[in-house]
């Protein structure tokens, strides 16, 4: 497979694009006003404790206060070392009561494992994890342990090994990524040097700043670097940068850490921009589009809502040319590959039901879900899909760790309130009636002006070419019509005349 990283850089955004033989596969962004915490560790005050949800809330100077449940003060099972930047799933023996090691008032040391999302705050952990390129030292910890993606025994024995000889006595724990294959004693040797010099560096911050906490001791990676430092790799083909500065900084950590890889990072020139030459900017459009079309003419529907993730697999205009199992099958194996994609590069997390075309073939539901589990495969995040039910839904849930690029990129419209639904004209029109009605009751105007959206202006001469003449009549008030593309379309203006007074909020009813 063909990989590239795009990273567009200024200094008010970076953007870095990952495709996958020529397509976008992943898309991830970074402003100085949002720019992530994950990993980021802080020395952050106890605000709460709550022994009910076995959890504390802790101040960490960030606006909210970030979410510390029981089971992040322990350290994780040995099952669970599969995550390549040392914060594997919580599954735990047994959970300490959080009363008996968290109190309220006291600084903790804690490092960032989730986003605030929505009303949330972060999500902390105190067994802390710093990563580097080709290990994460976790100083908490006392295992070591190998990536999954790493599959060969052999190499997952020797690098083990290697790692348990080159690590004190109770000096922590570590874990090996994936891109350390095949990696020498040397290099080990020197990163681990590195990481627990960084260690001893943020616990000195720690200790000299303990009066002043809430306050960060120290902060993750740039997107760019971060990305380099945990993707590239043998199997990435080419990093174009359009900054002659993150450029540069890129090719000088790539000389001390893996010199062979530097010639595969290369300076986008063109007076085209980097994201406009492959197209980059068509594609972030569509991710906000409900709809996402697939090649053979079916479609999906894609609607995020509070609870869960919703999507729908349609045939469209697709019909097939065999029987109509043959024709579904097709449809849902496109639809998996392609859910995969959009699920990935729209960040989307938590809990996603998937409502593929009903098929009565068992074997048949087992490809779709074969298919789906392999293209999930290539997530970064962790994923996990069941089985298809007999109604053809197939539930899966994945990681969440920062907000989609849905909540990150756009807000609520102002005239829908994120419903994504206006009324109609006709509607806009009866509520008009209604509050002109009012208005007549009150005795109190004589001449009005209504400003309306144009479109709904629209609607009155072409269905309602009386409507004016007649509500005049029967409420025996001087109207006049203006049309006012200022106006929202679900809206109406009542000012009163000679006045000029606007008088809506008084006289409008639902």
């Amino acid at each position: 497979m063909k990989r590239e990283i795009l990273i567009n850089a200024s200094p008010r955004e970076t953007r870095v694009a990952i495709l996958e033989d020529d397509r976008l596969v992943e898309l991830l962004h970074d402003r100085p006003g949002i720019r992530r915490t994950v990993g980021n560790i802080y020395l952050g005050k106890v605000e709460a404790v709550l022994p009910g949800m076995q959890a504390a809330f802790v101040d960490v100077g960030t606006g909210k206060s970030a979410f510390l449940h029981a089971s992040d003060l322990v350290e994780p099972d040995d099952e669970t070392e599969d995550d390549d930047n040392g914060r594997p799933s919580r599954a735990t023996r047994g959970l300490p009561n959080i009363q008996d090691h968290v109190k309220r008032g006291e600084s903790l040391l804690v490092q960032v494992t989730k986003e605030p999302i929505g009303t949330k705050g972060a999500r902390v952990t105190r067994q802390i994890s710093i990563a580097g390129r080709f290990l994460v030292y976790m100083p908490f910890a006392s295992k070591i342990g190998v990536s999954r993606k790493i599959e060969s025994r052999e190499e997952r024995a020797r690098l083990r090994e290697m790692l348990a000889k080159l690590l004190p006595k109770n000096a922590g724990g570590a874990i090996v990524r994936t891109v350390a294959k095949d990696l020498s004693g040397t290099q080990v040797r020197r990163e681990l040097r590195s990481l627990r010099t960084l260690w001893k560096k943020i616990q000195r911050k720690a200790h000299f700043v303990r009066l002043r906490a809430p306050t960060v001791v120290h902060q993750e990676a740039s997107l760019a670097s971060g990305i380099i430092r945990d993707l590239l790799s043998d199997k990435v083909d080419r990093v174009r940068v359009d900054s002659k500065e993150v450029y540069g900084e890129i090719r000088q950590y790539l000389r001390d850490v893996e010199p062979e890889l530097v010639d595969r990072v290369s300076l986008y020139r063109q007076p085209t921009p980097l994201f406009d030459k492959f197209d980059i900017e068509t594609e972030i459009r569509e991710l906000f589009d409900r709809r996402v079309d697939l090649p053979t003419g079916g479609y999906l529907v894609i609607e995020p809502t509070e609870a869960l993730v919703s999507i729908d697999v349609n045939t469209g205009r697709y019909t097939g040319k065999k029987d109509p199992e043959t024709t579904i099958l097709r449809t849902n194996l496109e639809a998996a590959r392609e859910i995969a994609r959009q699920i990935r590069l729209r960040d989307l997390g938590g809990i996603i039901v998937i409502d593929f075309i009903d098929m009565d073939s068992q074997a048949n539901r087992d490809k779709v879900l074969h298919e789906l589990r392999t293209h999930l495969g290539r997530d970064r995040a962790r994923t996990r899909a069941f089985q298809v039910s007999e109604l053809g839904l197939v539930e899966m849930t994945r990681q969440r760790v920062r907000p989609s690029l849905w909540d990150s990129m756009a807000t609520d419209c102002p005239s829908c309130g994120g419903t994504s639904r206006v009324f109609r004209p006709e509607v806009v029109v009866r509520r008009l009636e209604r509050s002109l009605k009012r208005v007549a009751h009150e005795k109190k105007e004589q001449r009005m002006t209504v400003r309306l959206h144009p479109e709904v202006a629209l609607y009155l001469m072409e269905e309602e070419p009386n409507f004016l003449k007649e509500i005049s009549r029967s409420t025996g008030i001087d109207l006049e019509l203006r049309d006012d593309p200022i106006t929202r379309i679900d809206e109406f203006r009542l000012v009163a005349q000679p006045a000029g007074r606007d008088v809506t909020q008084r006289y409008a009813v639902a």
